[in-house]
């Protein structure tokens, strides 16, 4: 499908704050149709209003595999393809490794993970049939380096970019495209009622006093330039398989890596 055949379909989820909204809000925008998914589905009830026939929204929780293959159903049954894919729904979970419990561990990894897996199977048949699509996982700086106090949460991250590295190259051959997004700090709610700490153990304190004087002055972003570079990126013939979104961010991301890079040739002796 063309971009002047009709109009995109996107499944969208956490689609009711954050980035899932401006999403949705850049996808209405550029004319497309959009089902969008939210364990709260009335908090787009503004927009169901402002755009009738063209947004679908639905209520899922990711972390459950039988509801979300029930609801990619209804989604393709509202209207009659996907074209895009945004695994958006996710959370932020602080605290040292010793520290996070395996309730919280297990909670972490069911839904940036394990959520993002389920949607990812589900949607594949369709994406297949069609032989065209876009998958697009909104991974996190923290999926390209971590630090304290963010283990299990960029284990979450770390785990959705390699399982969308093998998935690219499992699915090309049917015309279907893989773009991991990793954006950088932007105000969405990530700080606040998406984001969950553990209890902390005093031992740890200084890890996060360190933290606290390294970021105290960063100024988060506006989530709307990360809707605007996915909206180039699905409309592109050869889209990327990772876009670091953030400016202020790339170098250091450059660094990280480039870190690894030089830890490993230090090692090579060994």
């Amino acid at each position: 499908m063309t971009r002047a055949d009709s109009p995109r379909v996107w499944f969208i989820t956490g689609a009711g704050r954050g980035f899932g909204r401006e999403f949705v809000l850049a996808a209405l925008a550029a004319g497309d149709k959009v089902v969008g998914t939210a364990r709260r589905p009335s908090a787009l009830d503004d927009l169901v209003a402002a755009h009738q026939g063209r947004l679908v929204v639905l209520p899922l929780d990711v972390d459950d595999r039988t509801a979300v293959f029930d609801t990619v159903g209804k989604a393709i049954a509202a209207f009659g393809r996907l074209d895009v894919v945004v695994n958006n729904a996710g959370y932020g979970l602080l605290g040292a490794v010793e520290e996070i419990t395996e309730e919280e561990a297990r909670a972490q990894l069911d839904t940036n993970f394990f959520g993002a897996l389920w949607v990812t199977q589900a949607v594949l048949p369709q994406l297949r049939a069609q032989g065209s699509g876009h998958i697009v996982q909104i991974s996190s700086v923290g999926g390209v380096a971590t630090f304290g106090t963010a283990g299990l949460y960029a284990a979450s991250k770390f785990a959705l970019e390699g399982m969308s590295e093998a998935l690219a190259h499992e699915v090309g051959r049917f015309g279907i495209h893989v773009t991991l997004v990793e954006p950088g700090g932007y105000a969405t709610d990530w700080g606040g009622s998406s984001m969950k700490l553990a209890v902390a153990n005093p031992a740890y304190d200084v890890v996060r006093e360190e933290l606290a004087a390294d970021h105290g002055d960063f100024v988060e972003g506006d989530p709307a330039e990360v809707a605007a570079a996915v909206l180039k990126v699905v409309g592109t013939e050869h889209p990327p398989l990772r876009l670091l979104v953030g400016e202020s961010i790339f170098d250091g991301m450059v660094a990280a890596v480039e870190q690894k890079i030089e830890g490993w040739r230090q090692a090579r002796s060994l």
